[in-house]
């Protein structure tokens, strides 16, 4: 572990991973090298290299890392269930996106980068979306089930979507000076949720029949 590493309490792996997405960030992928990362890191020549021998090992090492980065940050793992009420699910999805959007943004600009690199390594591609698919899709299909949906892959995909589309909005897009506030992002998931469920939202909810 390096001294670097050893002072922000990460282990040489993740400062490499790490060093990987602000080089993404700031350069793009041209700017994306094993003797960049070294360099930026301030480790011996030749770490990167010794860690992941490849562009595709360095690739797959930086898609895992950030998915662990991602996790955290949106801290799905923390949605209240469903059944607890509706209200609670949006105001959960709200505050994520809201700190994604507000404190974390450089996290999308590397996504961006490394989803247009998957489209031209098959290879990447499928570590890609088999990261995605574990760490987001599917739980997110599991809690759509849970609220009562009766096609969770179908809503789920719209969720996604709505939520794709807003990030790149504010991270890359026209309004990437105007992030919306806390309280708009939970109209706007209140009102894609509730329209998506209808009437099929799990019992208790509040604002169904059933509540």
């Amino acid at each position: 572990m390096t001294a670097r590493a050893a002072a922000t309490g990460r282990s040489r792996p993740e400062l490499i991973a790490d060093t990987a997405l602000t080089l993404l960030v700031e350069r793009g992928m041209r700017g994306l090298t094993h003797r960049a990362v070294d360099e930026r890191a301030g480790l011996p020549q030749g770490s990167t290299s010794n860690y992941a021998r490849t562009r595709q090992a360095l690739l797959e090492a930086t898609v895992r890392r950030l998915a662990e980065r991602e996790a955290q940050v949106l801290a799905l793992d923390g949605t209240p269930a469903p059944s607890a009420g509706l209200d609670g699910v949006v105001g959960a999805f709200a505050a994520a996106l809201h700190r994604y959007l507000t404190h974390h943004r450089e996290l999308l600009v590397a996504r961006y980068e490394l989803g247009l690199e998957a489209t031209r390594r098959p290879e990447l591609r499928e570590f890609y979306d088999t990261t995605g698919r574990h760490r987001f899709r599917e739980p997110l299909n599991a809690l759509m089930a849970a609220a009562g949906s009766r096609e969770p892959e179908r809503h789920t995909l719209s969720l996604v979507a709505w939520c794709e589309g807003l990030m790149f909005s504010c991270a890359a897009g026209s309004y990437h000076s105007a992030v919306p506030g806390e309280e708009e992002l939970r109209r706007g998931f209140g009102e894609l949720l509730r329209g998506m469920l209808g009437t099929h939202c799990a019992p208790g909810t509040p604002g169904t029949p059933d509540a």
